[in-house]
């Protein structure tokens, strides 16, 4: 097992970096509102993106093994807000209700699209129905994470509040991931071409709606409620939460008869959250204030996550690597 598997996730270093630049440096005034506009068109533009590069075609590759992408489905949307429900008499101890609803946020939200996707192949796993399932959940988390921090958070207001959050969500989120995928057919060939700078821009976009969330919540005490204990307590509640995903999709890989090669798929699919999308809905779904902390829970998992699935990929790889060797 090599050093390199505990690495910290350069992506993750650059979250971090911004987040310190928003504690020395926040944005107030007019700089504070030309960022705001800023973060709605990056936004905007991000899930744009997202429409635009999801293939048809590789979508529809690992469509036929329906009790697999049932399972990935249902650990994704399902067991992750059951298990944030069931984990509150345990957390609720070590975390403040404000960061407990950052983990209600986090175990809404879809899967990873790359990264279960590499995991997978390192572990020698279903690779087509990972692509599936992956995708699948980025389109379905589009509409359906909204919807679960609704009823998970019971956030309440007044029908003209519950319609704003609704058009916003349309607007920012739905419409252009929409609109992007529609373009698909006169972007797909320059989105081939340019999938680098593409990728900066997505990351670009995520690190400016870091810095404007952060610089709010700085200006709004956020690191007078987050002491050392507390980041201590949201990594030991990630490790909990985690560990139980991975030992029930295991139980119910087995249960459900599956291949070593399709329990290493429901393992890596199953147990992500993505960063890339939670950050920006973050913005749109609550109040400028509590962004910055409300994401500080999905931050620290993403991270765990990375670090456990990269052990586990080498494990699984072995593992079957081994079995096809006893085969021959």
């Amino acid at each position: 097992m090599s050093i390199k598997q505990f690495r910290l996730d350069p992506f993750l270093i650059s979250i971090i970096s911004v987040v310190i630049l928003a504690t020395l440096f926040p944005c107030q005034g007019e700089i504070k509102v030309f960022f705001n506009y800023l973060t709605t068109i990056a936004i905007a533009l991000l899930f744009f993106m997202h429409g635009a590069k999801l293939s048809r075609t590789a979508l529809m590759t690992g469509f036929g093994h329906w009790k697999l992408h049932l399972a990935i489905f249902c650990s994704t949307f399902i067991l992750f807000p059951l298990l944030g429900i069931i984990m509150k008499p345990i957390t609720i101890i070590l975390i403040t209700p404000l960061i407990y609803n950052g983990f209600l946020y986090l175990c809404s939200l879809p899967g990873t699209v790359q990264a279960a996707i590499a995991f997978t192949s390192v572990g020698k796993g279903n690779v087509p129905a990972a692509i599936f399932s992956s995708t699948l959940s980025s389109i379905l988390g589009v509409f359906l994470s909204p919807l679960l921090v609704t009823l998970l958070l019971h956030q309440q207001g007044s029908g003209q509040e519950l319609g704003r959050a609704i058009y916003s969500i349309i607007m920012q989120l739905v419409a252009p991931f929409v609109v992007g995928h529609l373009s698909r057919p006169l972007l797909a060939a320059w989105v081939e071409r340019n999938k680098t700078w593409i990728s900066k821009i997505d990351r670009s976009s995520i690190l400016l709606v870091v810095y404007t969330a952060f610089s709010e919540a700085v200006v709004g005490g956020i690191w007078k409620q987050v002491s050392p204990y507390t980041l201590l307590a949201i990594i030991v509640v990630s490790c909990l939460l985690l560990s139980l995903v991975i030992f029930i999709n295991i139980l119910i890989a087995r249960l459900l008869g599956f291949s070593l090669p399709d329990t290493v798929t429901l393992v890596f699919c199953g147990s992500k959250k993505s960063l890339v999308n939670g950050i920006p809905m973050a913005n749109v779904l609550f109040p400028a204030a509590s962004v910055g902390i409300m994401v500080l829970p999905l931050m620290l998992f993403h991270q765990l996550q990375m670090i456990v699935c990269a052990f586990l990929a080498q494990r699984y790889a072995i593992k079957i690597e081994k079995l096809e060797s006893e085969k021959k």
